[in-house]
């Protein structure tokens, strides 16, 4: 029989290897017990990681969409991973009459986009018509809710605005990695979109009854506004899209000499921007918008 003494030595071995244990997993994965799958509730009932993927959109550099009775315009600010690097590619032709803004992981988004080309094809092929836009963000939210239920899935790290036009005019949707999708007159996402919401709160009343060439310049003040006070946009750093119901919703991107043309009509910025809740955050983990060392290997825009 194994002494007294030698049991009690066995169990305290025991209880102290449980100890340490649970203090390094403590250390490697933090006190949170509820965050390992985005299938475990927490006692306040959420869903962690599915809030950490809303977190990424955060993380990315804004991108906004306004829209008419005529026409979509979307409009993002672009970021350069070094000086050796060009900018970032925001804005992803879908089809002729539809196009995407992202914020948050670039590969995700790249995913998405695919999903999305193949079904516009698949229903121009079978019913020889454009497919709803509408219907196609309702399949991309019922995608995106189902890597949100399953253990050995995760969810999408990216936040889509989209852009389109269809037999009811012209429309912007958004989608976020819970599967949660609206429609909105103007909406933006991603890092320091605060101020362009502000602005486009202010506006939006104006915004059905304006021509193109006051929605394009509307699009381009909300993004302004998203910058600091010594940061300029520029036709390197910008990217704006067009959709309009005259033209058969025809993707157009603005390219360089007409995209000038309203930046140099930009409000002056005479003082740092104070309004800036959100900046922080997505500054720390975005790293600089013009050259210096990005984020790796999640790639964020």
């Amino acid at each position: 029989a194994v002494p007294i003494a030698n049991q009690v030595l066995l169990v305290g071995l025991v209880l102290y290897h449980r100890s340490a244990v649970a203090q390094v997993s403590e250390v490697m994965f933090g006190a949170n017990k509820y965050d390992m799958d985005c299938i475990t509730w927490s006692p306040n009932g959420r869903i962690l990681q599915i809030e950490y993927a809303m977190e990424a959109v955060k993380q990315g550099t804004p991108v906004l969409g306004v829209r008419s009775k005529t026409h979509v315009v979307l409009a993002s600010f672009k970021r350069a991973q070094s000086e050796l690097a060009s900018h970032q590619q925001k804005i992803f032709k879908i089809d002729d009459h539809m196009c995407i803004g992202i914020a948050g992981l670039t590969a995700d988004a790249r995913v998405l986009a695919e999903y999305m080309r193949n079904e516009c094809l698949n229903h121009r092929y079978v019913y020889d018509a454009p497919m709803n836009v509408g219907r196609l963000v309702a399949q991309v939210a019922d995608k995106s809710q189902t890597k949100t239920q399953n253990s050995s899935k995760r969810p999408y790290g990216v936040g889509l605005l989209v852009a389109g036009v269809d037999e009811k005019g012209p429309h912007l949707f958004e989608t976020c990695p819970s599967g949660i999708s609206n429609e909105y007159f103007a909406m933006a996402i991603g890092g320091k979109s605060t101020s362009a919401k502000t602005y486009l709160e202010k506006h939006f009343a104006t915004f059905a009854d304006a021509d193109l060439e006051a929605l394009v310049q509307h699009a381009v003040e909300a993004m302004n506004k998203t910058t600091s006070s010594d940061q300029l946009l520029t036709e390197k750093n910008t990217a704006v899209a067009i959709l309009g119901v005259g033209d058969g919703g025809s993707f157009k991107e603005l390219p360089a000499d007409e995209l000038t043309k309203f930046l140099d009509k930009l409000e002056k910025k005479d003082e740092p921007d104070a309004t800036m809740d959100d900046a922080a955050p997505a500054s720390a983990a975005a790293g600089p918008a013009e050259g210096g060392d990005g984020p790796a290997p999640m790639d964020t825009a």
